[in-house]
């Protein structure tokens, strides 16, 4: 077949600038030739080259004691002591779910548990941060039943515990919906295996299922704007196997263990391309493939679309060839193809041949490390203007609670996560809905525990406080439960970053994210920056969603305890009634004005070093975010079954969104304890109420526990189910 001709309309088509594409003439002192110009469109791609990020991402700390491996590989490594280690990562899949919700979603989970087990993990934990429309947008029904379907129905198949997450709803979402979606997986820090292709001449091994013309382009339409042709991307999103990834993954760990696998990368965005570019460029090696040797399930395939197809379940390794019949053996008894499609060479070179043909013929290192970097013009988003509190009126608090968890945002998510196996391989400590989510780490007395958090409207009014937020609330997440923080991978979620009000929101959220991640002690050790989040011009909120993983020891227990009638409520912070960009604001007021939180990152450290360290004396431990203290006790009062009492009425002290304060219930005699333990250490305590009886009480203003919980646990399918 004979390649179709380079057009401006396909230079277009394909994601380039003009000068981008001069600098590709420029490189190869001669014209690109199709399957060329498709490759260098793949690698230069926003999705795959992080070219107007990757300048602010260095300044991100990476590094600590307990980090193994930092960002770079598929997935980050972190200590956990006696030879264990914690590989996690967080991946977006926004541009496909919004096209086609159940597969998008379903490959983005397959490619993030990809990322895992390449790495010699085997996954323990999955969870999933979901942003949709507003529940009246004439698509958001679809979206979130497509994607909510699509993540358990590819996580259950596999057999990964959903630990938790996060579903939000905002008018600012309708045109772009975000699936970002975490795995974790638990190795031995010995036997890490990286994608660094080493050594000339060895054998490069397509590992998996066959490759079909599902997602070809995928990653490029990844890195643009929707518009009114967004029908017309369905073929870009790809079709996913979770039972084939199951045995992919046992073929996989199994091979690990014959000492053949030299390096070993999974096939995800940009597919056969990306994969074999990044294991060379890594290894200072150049790569030779013969696609006439790739497993097809299509006929007549190009080499165009050999190369840029998204297939899933696919793996790419560079093998020792000593043990060839080993390998081999593994992936037929697991019924999965094994090809040799090529070879490592000495010179810096991509080879691509089809038929005896040459298709391409390429300089490799210019394809990944060299790709082009932008430095993009940014403003910074102007200063948001204090809530004057005046214009917040006074209202009864039950009301106030009503519309707060009556709204798909903070009503309670089991709608969701009663669709995800929450208990698959047995090993999880704490569901969903509470905080949280922990695991035990299979053999051992430890466990992990893990978080995803973000809040967009605190980002979008101050970009460097909402990033510090971000992080801020998946360390109490994390103390909450009596783990120690860890370590961070993030999921930078923005809108067009040639416009320069995006970027300087994105540069904002860098800076604060660096200084909470420091602050914490939570080096980012992995993520991905998912930008052009806009449809017809118009922008999501900007979205850097955080996931967080923390160590309960092996001689620690976890906070992991319930509300009972008669325990006190301790409030661990001090309180200034922060009402700007709060949930009362938005759902009762159908405000957005005021400015984020502050974010006082001593006294996160030192409230959450105190609830960790004073865990005995805990019986349940929230944190206090989104919808302040009146939100956090009736969760905590509704998990239990058991009514509460909030000494205050005033809707600033209850609705309030101040930072670094925990909700802790607690047996008299060990407030007591608390107390004097947190006049030691200089931590703020005080009592706000108790637990008692069958009603919520907020000062002198209640309803039935009963009825409070039936509009909780009923809002969510109502609007969108």
């Amino acid at each position: 077949m004979q390649d179709p001709a380079i057009t401006e309309n396909v230079i277009a088509a394909h994601g380039f600038t003009p000068d981008e594409y001069a600098e590709v003439i420029n490189i190869l002192g001669r014209d690109p030739t199709f399957t060329e110009m498709g490759i260098f469109s793949a690698m230069w791609n926003e999705h795959c080259s992080y070219k107007s990020s990757k300048i602010h991402l260095r300044t991100l700390p990476t590094d600590g004691p307990q980090v193994i491996c930092g960002p770079g590989e598929n997935a980050g490594i972190v200590d956990i002591g006696d030879g264990d280690a914690v590989v996690f990562k967080m991946e977006s899949h926004n541009h496909p779910s919004y096209i086609e919700p159940y597969q998008g979603a379903a490959t983005g989970v397959g490619g993030i548990l990809r990322d895992v087990f390449t790495m010699g993990a085997r996954p323990i934990a999955a969870m999933n941060s979901l942003s949709f429309g507003e529940p009246s947008h004439h698509k958001t029904r679809q979206l979130v039943n497509g994607v909510v379907e699509g993540i358990g129905g590819y996580g259950n198949c596999f057999g990964v515990p959903t630990v938790g997450g996060e579903v939000r709803f905002h008018p600012a979402y309708n045109g772009n919906c975000l699936v970002n979606a975490f795995a974790a997986g638990i190795a031995k820090a010995d036997s890490i295996f990286y994608s660094a292709a080493s050594g000339v001449g060895m054998p490069v091994v397509y590992l998996g299922a066959k490759t079909g013309r599902d997602g070809v382009g995928g990653a490029t339409m990844a890195s643009a704007e929707f518009d009114d042709t967004i029908e017309e991307k369905r073929p870009t999103v790809q079709v996913g196997d979770p039972f084939t990834e199951k045995r992919l993954m046992e073929a996989t760990l199994e091979l690990m263990q014959t000492g053949a696998v030299i390096s070993i990368q999974d096939m995800g965005a940009a597919g056969l391309t990306c994969s074999a570019v990044e294991m060379g460029d890594k290894g200072g090696l150049g790569v030779k493939l013969n696609l006439e040797d790739v497993p097809q399930r299509e006929d007549n395939m190009t080499a165009y679309e050999m190369m840029l197809s998204e297939s899933q379940e696919r793996m790419l390794m560079v093998l020792n060839p000593e043990l060839e019949d080993e390998a081999r053996a593994v992936f037929v008894k697991w019924d999965l193809d094994f090809a040799i499609v090529g070879e490592t060479l000495a010179e810096d070179r991509f080879l691509i041949r089809h038929n005896g043909e040459v298709k391409a013929d390429l300089p490799l290192s210019k394809l990944s490390s060299t790709a082009p970097e932008y430095d993009r013009p940014w403003v910074p988003t102007p200063e948001a203007e204090a809530l004057d509190a005046d214009s917040v009126p006074q209202i009864d608090p039950i009301d106030g609670l009503k519309a707060v968890i009556s709204s798909p945002n903070y009503a309670g998510k089991q709608w969701v996560y009663e669709q995800y196996d929450t208990m698959v391989m047995a090993d999880s400590a704490r569901l969903p809905g509470q905080g949280a989510g922990v695991i035990r780490v299979h053999g051992t007395d430890k466990k992990l525990a893990f978080t995803s958090d973000v809040t967009p409207r605190y980002v979008k009014a101050n970009p460097t406080e909402g990033g510090k937020q971000a992080v801020a609330e998946a360390y109490r997440n994390l103390c909450a439960v009596g783990a120690k923080p860890l370590a961070t991978t993030d999921n930078l979620n923005f809108g067009n970053p040639e416009k320069p009000e995006i970027m300087g929101q994105f540069v904002g959220a860098i800076k604060g994210i660096g200084e909470a991640v420091a602050a914490l002690d939570m080096p980012i050790v992995s993520g991905n920056v998912s930008l052009y989040n806009e449809t017809d011009g118009k922008g999501i909120l900007p979205t850097p969603t955080i996931g967080a993983v923390g160590l309960i020891a092996a001689n620690e227990e976890p906070i992991n305890g319930e509300a009972r009638d008669g325990h006190v409520l301790l409030m661990v912070g001090e309180s200034a009634g922060h009402l700007g960009q709060s949930a009362l604001l938005a759902e009762v007021f159908n405000r957005e004005d005021g400015d984020a939180p502050h974010v006082d990152l001593d006294a996160e450290r030192k409230n959450g070093e105190f609830i960790r360290e004073n865990r005995d004396f805990i019986k349940a431990c929230t944190d206090i975010a989104d919808g302040g203290l009146a939100l956090a006790a009736f969760e905590m009062a509704e998990a239990a079954g058991v009514g509460v009492q909030l000494d205050s009425e005033d809707t600033a002290e209850l609705f309030g969104e101040d930072q670094a304060r925990y909700l802790v219930a607690c047996n008299f005699d060990q407030a007591e304890a608390l107390m004097i333990n947190a006049g030691r250490a200089g931590v703020a305590i005080s009592s706000v109420g108790k637990f008692t009886g069958d009603h919520v009480w907020f000062g002198n203003s209640g309803a039935p526990l009963e009825e409070l919980t039936t509009l909780f646990r009923g809002a969510f399918a109502e609007a969108v189910a």
